[in-house]
């Protein structure tokens, strides 16, 4: 495809087909003869995909196709919204980070993608389009199911859209836990967004991966900090709270304790990470 017009139409023709973009995770499932990739559409040289701007709302609008290079390079992600930087830098190697798209990481629906606890505390976007036009919601909403996302078979994932009011006087970090240093599936992956007002903590948003079943954002412990005095009771209060907002789970990769111990740890990590540059240490 050479345009996102073509894509849908392919996509229309061929209701069995995929998009490939960079084609980092898709190949090896083709490799592996999975049946369900036997079709695809090839949407990695579609421009309307690519680029990222800020509008004179405020509002940051990442296309899908942009790969994590481009997203750790990019000045308007670096001076807004450094937090995805972070995520990007963790995918991979540079050579998967060279090819592999933001769209693409969010799309495969798994629970383990570097970009998506990034995205989720910055009250992102997704903006579909398909046959019927435009479609927009938000990306706790897209996520259904391991694997599952709400991108119906002849629709393309354009964009993500950030509404300055999401970025604007708050301050992130984004840590990820993994066996290697490098190239390695996250364990468990933790991002944070902070906003602060006369120096309390007027609002926090607290996202993991590889803690469910889907990359989960923690309302109730969002909740119950919102408003807080900062002090080290805080910090005891989140860790004591986080884990009632997730599921996770034993599996070959790590053990529920083990995960409920990261994640805890994680929590205070990222929370404290992201105050600093509000020059308040914990």
């Amino acid at each position: 495809a050479s345009s996102v017009e073509e894509a849908i139409q392919l996509l229309s023709q061929n209701p069995k087909a995929i998009p490939l973009a960079g084609g980092t995770d898709i190949l090896v499932r083709l490799h592996q003869g999975n049946p369900d990739y036997r079709h695809v559409v090839d949407i990695h040289d579609v421009p309307e995909l690519k680029g990222i701007s800020q509008a004179p709302d405020g509002t940051i609008t990442v296309g899908s196709g942009n790969t994590f290079s481009q997203l750790m390079a990019d000045s308007i992600i670096k001076n807004h919204i450094p937090v995805l930087a972070q995520g990007a830098a963790t995918v991979g190697g540079p050579q998967v980070r060279n090819v592999a798209t933001v769209g693409g990481n969010i799309c495969n629906g798994a629970p383990s993608a570097d970009s998506a606890a990034p995205l989720l505390v910055l009250n992102a976007t997704v903006v579909l389009q398909g046959p019927q036009g435009e479609r927009r919601l938000p990306l706790h909403e897209f996520y259904q199911g391991p694997s599952r996302v709400d991108r119906q078979p002849t629709e393309i994932m354009t964009a993500f859209s950030i509404a300055s009011d999401d970025y604007n006087c708050w301050s992130g970090s984004y840590y990820k836990y993994a066996m290697r240093d490098a190239m390695d599936i996250a364990t468990i992956g933790c991002a944070a967004a902070c906003k602060l007002v006369e120096g309390k903590l007027a609002e926090l948003r607290l996202a993991f991966t590889v803690a469910g079943p889907t990359p989960l954002r923690c309302w109730k412990t969002e909740e119950d900090a919102r408003g807080s005095t900062i002090d080290a009771s805080l910090l005891a209060r989140i860790k004591a709270s986080v884990l009632t907002d997730l599921r996770p789970r034993d599996s070959w990769r790590a053990a529920k304790a083990l995960r409920q111990q990261i994640i805890q740890t994680l929590a205070e990590r990222v929370i404290t990470q992201a105050l600093q540059p509000c020059g308040v240490i914990l």
